[in-house]
């Protein structure tokens, strides 16, 4: 039975690459790549001609069962690979081997190059814990959320991606979220212009700023949360929702906006919706009231 293999690729520096990874190519019957374009070019530099079939996040659901059907049928050996790093880690692989373990088919590691573990390395952090997050979202309200639920999560130190072009805004968003939060962010590891910049969240972004080729290469940021600490959170007010939607809307929020701000400061959006259903229809029966006592006047 065929056998498959998880093969890291490098990050930007092609020495960085493994004999052993190297070996795995050439031997395999077939590699199963991110973008076969990129891996060909990488397989054309050391002369290994396998041949490669698509396999990334929009056709893996669908290509990586017959791909097992595949080695079970020819009995093949296939590898993995990503564009750059190891597969699996914010890259996609994890459906082929899923569906190859289910199958019995025996899933091996050949490891090597991975931008998390660059990153920790030099940041200068201590890293004996840290989480992963891959790329966060992109929405400033879910961007805050998530990185507020990765500080209260425990785990002191977090690992992200993020392209050239949105790292400044993931900065900044940084410094205003986490207060005492520090970063290193590192870009085009292992290339010839890596570089690394360490800080506070504040001066990282100052940084950022200041250079004029910062929506250049690709960036994994560490940040270090341990001296973190979030402003606490407001209580909800004695008063009734109803209550306090109206007095918002007396200092100058329309209902919308009082719903809101009630839900961002922890109150349930069934009993908000409730709440405001309640006020509408409180503020319709003093228009008609007015209306009445105009009609009789």
């Amino acid at each position: 039975m065929g056998k498959l293999y998880v093969v890291a690729t490098p990050i930007g520096n092609l020495s960085d690459i493994s004999p052993r990874a190297l070996d795995t190519l050439k031997s395999c019957g077939l590699i199963a790549a991110e973008d076969t374009r990129v891996t060909r070019a990488l397989l054309n530099h050391f002369g290994i001609d396998t041949p490669c079939v698509s396999n990334h996040q929009h056709n893996e659901e669908n290509r990586a069962a017959p791909l097992v059907e595949r080695m079970l049928s020819e009995d093949i050996d296939v590898a993995v690979v990503t564009d750059a790093g190891t597969p699996c880690i914010s890259d996609p692989g994890c459906v082929l081997v899923r569906e190859a373990a289910a199958a019995g088919i025996e899933v091996l590691a050949v490891p090597g190059p991975t931008a998390m573990a660059s990153a920790l390395s030099v940041s200068g952090f201590d890293t004996r814990e840290f989480a992963f997050y891959g790329f966060l979202p992109r929405g400033r309200k879910e961007l805050r959320e998530k990185l507020i639920a990765m500080k209260k999560s425990g785990v002191p130190v977090g690992v992200v991606h993020e392209s050239p072009h949105r790292v400044i805004e993931l900065v900044r968003t940084i410094s205003e979220t986490l207060p005492g939060c520090r970063v290193s962010a590192s870009c085009d590891l292992t290339k010839l212009y890596e570089k690394t910049i360490r800080g506070t969240a504040e001066d990282v972004l100052a940084m950022l700023e200041a250079n004029e080729k910062a929506e250049k290469g690709e960036y994994c940021l560490v940040l270090d949360m341990a001296d973190v600490n979030l402003p606490d959170e407001p209580q909800m007010a004695d008063a009734s929702l109803e209550a306090q939607l109206i007095e918002a809307m007396m200092n100058g929020s329309d209902l919308r906006e009082a719903g809101d701000a009630l839900m961002a400061r922890g109150a349930k959006r069934n009993d908000v919706y409730r709440a405001k259903t309640a006020v509408q229809r409180f503020l319709e029966s003093l228009y008609d009231e007015e209306d009445d006592d105009e009609r009789d006047d």
